[in-house]
């Protein structure tokens, strides 16, 4: 498990153009599974109505049991974890649900499971922050 902290982009535009004070800015924290197989950011319904961010779409995902679900993914959410932070959106599940941290996330955090422990640290080739792999055309 890990703290992820995740605050509506727009409120923070909006805090940083003075039309709403800071601590208006939607903002929630949680502990979420670190799950490489997943592929991306998912909350709980709960936590995405806190953060007031828009429905953008409905996604069809398939759950650890093998079934598709259609849910939505709400944004632009400005996801922050162990000093590293970046924009991005997340899927919405059923209330109760466990909040994952997915392999995009971690990938573009420069994030690393430990497998022996299960712990998440930042990749120890780049401690002063990420580096994104860039691959050159020809």
């Amino acid at each position: 498990m890990i703290k992820v902290t995740l605050s509506n982009q727009r409120d923070l535009e909006d805090a940083a153009a003075g039309r709403i004070p800071l601590h208006a800015v939607r903002t929630v924290e949680f502990d979420a599974l670190a799950d490489t197989g997943a592929i991306g950011l998912a909350i709980p319904e709960e936590l995405a109505e806190r953060l007031g961010a828009p429905l953008l779409r409905k996604r069809s995902v398939r759950v650890a049991d093998g079934r598709t679900i259609t849910v939505g993914a709400v944004g632009a959410l400005h996801i922050a974890v162990l000093d590293r932070d970046m924009l991005g959106e997340a899927i919405v599940l059923p209330r109760g649900a466990t909040p994952l941290l997915g392999a995009i996330q971690l990938e573009y955090l420069d994030l690393v499971v430990v497998p022996s422990t299960g712990e998440v640290i930042p990749n120890p080739a780049h401690p002063d922050g990420p580096i994104l792999p860039l691959l050159r055309a020809g």
